[in-house]
């Protein structure tokens, strides 16, 4: 079974023809996040609070998906500058607590969507997939 999650609640429109998470069985895999508001819009700033709208869309995806932002298990920063892991490291260790938090890498790219400063991807796994629902005559 696959569910392609296109919109839904909090997730921001997008400009690009994907999908903002795809499930297949137990699994979400997670498009990447940047800081856009709720029209697509790029909504520039410091790399902390880009940080955190990314990680508030990624969550809103992770919830579309039937999912909780507590089913992450791993995730993936991009940075345009590393030296900006600091700000971020900060807002990481609001959202997850320790011993909850989900397996990370960060790179630096060379360039992100829009001149961003974040790019944040996730995969998100529960403990059995949901009861299937069944059409009602």
């Amino acid at each position: 079974m696959k569910l392609f999650i296109t919109e839904g609640p909090g997730l921001p429109a997008w400009s690009a023809p994907i999908s903002h998470a795809v499930v297949v069985d137990h699994t979400c895999y997670l498009s990447g996040q940047l800081s856009v508001g709720r029209d697509g819009s790029y909504l520039p700033g410091p790399a902390d609070e880009e940080a955190r709208r990314a990680f508030e869309n990624l969550f809103a995806a992770t919830r579309a998906a039937g999912f909780e932002p507590a089913d992450l298990v791993f995730v993936e920063i991009a940075f345009a500058d590393l030296a900006e892991l600091p700000a971020v490291n900060a807002v990481w260790c609001e959202l997850f607590a320790v011993g909850r938090r989900p397996a990370r890498t960060v790179s630096q790219a060379a360039a992100l969507p829009y001149g961003a400063r974040v790019k944040i991807v996730g995969v998100a796994v529960r403990e059995r997939a949901p009861p299937r629902r069944r059409n009602r005559a």
